[in-house]
This record gives structure tokens, sequence and C-alpha cells, in this order.
């Protein structure tokens, strides 16, 4: 369960959460639940509104659930998401009880949104998803399945992480069948999309904003791995003592699906003189370093409306890495607000070629683009850069 935001989650708040949610009829009782069978899945999938990202990292992306399908237009966030970085992902239990049928999942997650959005104040449901016992992996805090939105899951470690729950609790019982082979393939799909490994460890820093809910004091360097159970990283027993004891063959199955991950870097290089643009530079790189030549490399830039609830990247420039893996392009930019603009580099794969993105670059102001003809570059449309604003 997250436990980042004003005021702890405690057993007893979220206990006095699901006692409101059952007198409205959210959860039925434990044997009536018992009866029900779990082949209802894969037909109440076929119903549901899926999300398709055009980035199949890894093994591909596995079918997610669109938030719409809970939501039902009422649960919305309170602001526009922010974006960080993906190094690493928290598995989490939800320690909702056990045996709920597929109808019920999409009121189990309006009262974990009501929970974590309305009780605690935060401004969206914790999680980044939410995989049930059926195998079905739902998209939770808005802001784009393929980018690296902040989620309030791992105190201390949120803009460095993606969160992912199994809805139950699995403190003394293992996960379904269903929703391993669920969380495996998720796992390899986004930590291969954003250029992380499945298995080893990261060193990060403790954000002072969460340290109330760390294991260690703000600032510290913590090492995690890549795939962490939330009580790695704060002071909770997540994700129950049963679910905790399978991560280490998870990893490893995670790993196998992953195959051979890519990272792709995007940083500007400041401009020498006046009147000479700045650059936009990268590489692309296999993770034991072999460098990756003449792929396509996309510049896109994030636009976010209604709150994360709708977001889309737009292709703004390309260019072709270089036998050593490199790539560059001009670019201008014009003086605007902070964060105006946010960029990132992405490799499509296809073929042998990976598919990965680069972290975003936030920038002030709005970027345009030159057609160029140099080595290892291809043309570029100029394009302005800036997004619309979020509604």
């Amino acid at each position: 369960m997250g436990t980042v935001g004003t005021g702890a989650i405690t057993r007893r708040s979220l206990i006095a959460a699901m006692a409101a949610a059952a007198a409205n009829g959210v959860l039925r009782p434990r044997a009536a639940l018992a009866q029900l069978v779990a082949t209802e899945s894969s037909a109440t999938l076929a119903r549901l509104p899926l999300l398709t990202s055009e980035l199949q990292a890894g093994p591909g992306q596995p079918p997610i659930v669109a938030r719409s399908a809970w939501a039902l237009g009422a649960a919305h966030p309170k602001v526009a998401p922010e974006y960080g970085t993906v190094k690493l992902a928290f598995v989490h239990h939800t320690e909702n009880p056990d045996g709920y049928s597929a109808a019920e999942v999409p009121a189990m997650l309006r009262s974990i949104f009501a929970f974590h959005r309305y009780t605690h104040g935060w401004n969206d449901i914790g999680y980044n998803f939410v995989i049930d016992r059926f195998g079905r992996i739902f998209e939770a805090r808005a802001g784009g399945i393929d980018e690296p939105v902040i989620g309030a899951q791992a105190g201390g470690y949120n803009a460095y992480s993606t969160g992912i729950a199994i809805l139950g609790t699995y403190s003394s019982q293992h996960i379904s069948h269903a929703a391993r082979t669920a969380l495996e393939h998720l796992l390899a799909w986004k930590l291969s999309l954003h250029g992380a490994p499945l298995e080893g460890h990261v060193t990060v820093r403790v954000t002072p904003g969460g340290a109330a809910y760390s294991r260690y004091p703000a600032n510290t360097p913590v090492s995690l791995p890549r795939v962490a159970g939330h009580r790695d990283g704060d002071s909770t027993d997540c994700p129950g003592d049963a679910l905790y004891g399978e991560l280490q063959e998870l990893r490893h199955a995670a790993a196998g699906l992953a195959g051979a991950p890519a990272r792709v870097t995007l940083r500007v290089q400041a401009a020498e003189a006046a009147g000479v643009p700045s650059v936009l530079v990268g590489s692309l790189r296999l993770l034991d370093g072999t460098p990756v030549a003449s792929a396509p490399i996309e510049i896109q830039v994030r636009a976010v409306a209604h709150k994360g609830e709708v977001v889309a990247e737009r292709t703004v420039a390309q260019a072709v890495t270089s036998p050593e893996g490199q790539w560059s392009l001009p670019v201008a930019i014009s003086p605007g607000r902070p964060g105006t603009t946010a960029l990132r580099a992405v490799c499509p794969g296809g073929g042998n070629l990976p598919t990965v993105v680069s972290d975003p670059l936030p920038l002030a102001g709005s970027v345009s683009f030159s057609v160029t003809s140099n080595p290892g570059q291809a043309p570029a449309p100029s394009a302005p850069g800036s997004p619309p604003p979020a509604a």
C-alpha cells in the first residue's frame, strides 16, 4: 500500500475505508465471493477499453485497460501529473479482501482512488498500474502508460520509479498465476522502455518530500533492487510476505522476457557563440555499452490535457545514430515559461533495433528545428515544440 502524502496509510484507516465501500455495495462478504469463478476474466477483458502504445519495448506492451474503464468519467485527478524517471519498479499489494469478482474490480479501484484522493488529499490514485487476480492490468494514475509519471506509492522514491499494485492481500498467500504472468510482462515492457534492467540494483537518493515514510533519512543514497518490494525502501510490510518472497523469481522471469534492452540519452549542448544554435545530443547503447548504429531517433514533444487524462507525444524531428551510436540535431529554443516544453528521444525499434525512450527533457520555451544534411543525421522538419497548456 502506498504511504506518500499527507497522513500515513494505516491498517485501521484502510479497514474503515473498505467498510464504507462495503456499505455502498462495492465489496461482497467473503463467503459469497468464494463461490465466484476466475474464468470470467477473459470475457470481461474483451468488453473493456484497452490502451495501445506504439512503443513495443522488450516483449511488447501487454494489454492495459484504460483508466476510463474504472473512473467512469468521474474519478478525475486534482492537477496535471508530474514526470520524473523510471530507474526501478516498486511492487505493492492493496490489502483489499481477496475473492472479488472481475465485475467488482472497477468499483474497488474507484474506492482506492477515493481513499487516496480525498482521505489523504493526494492528487490522484497513488499507483501507476494495478493488476487484479484475473491478470488484467489497469492504468491507474493518469499521465500516460509509456511516460515516467510520478506516483504516490513509495515515499522518498516516487521521482525515480513506477509503482505496480496487485489487488488483494498477499501476506500469506501467493498471487494467482494470471496475475504473476501479467506482472512479469508489465515489468519487462515498462522497465525496458525506460532503459532500465530488470535485475541488479540502482542507487538513488531519498527525496526530502517523502523521507518521512522511508527507512532512510532524506538525501541518503540507497541501493535498491530494480524490481523492489515496497518494504525495501519504506517502513511497511507491503507487499506482504508471500508476494515479497516471489520477487526474486519474478525478476529473473521478467529479465528473460525483456531480452537485450538499450538506453537512449537526450540533453542540450548550449550554443558556443551568439547566433549559433544550440544542439540536442544523445546516444543509443545497449545496457552492456555496445553502441547501436544506423538507428532512427525521433524527438517528440509532450502535450498534456484534462489533468493528464489525455496525453499525446508528437514527433517534431528525426535523426540517425552514427557508428558510435551518437546523434545530434541543431535546435532553436525560444524563451518562455519554465517547463513549457517537454521533449523525449525515442528509438521506435523494429527489426533488430531496441525500442526505448529517454528521460524527459524539460525546456523553458518552445523549440524549432532546421533542415540539415549533416552526416549521421536525417532531415528534420521545422516545427514548433510547445504543447498546449494543460486543461
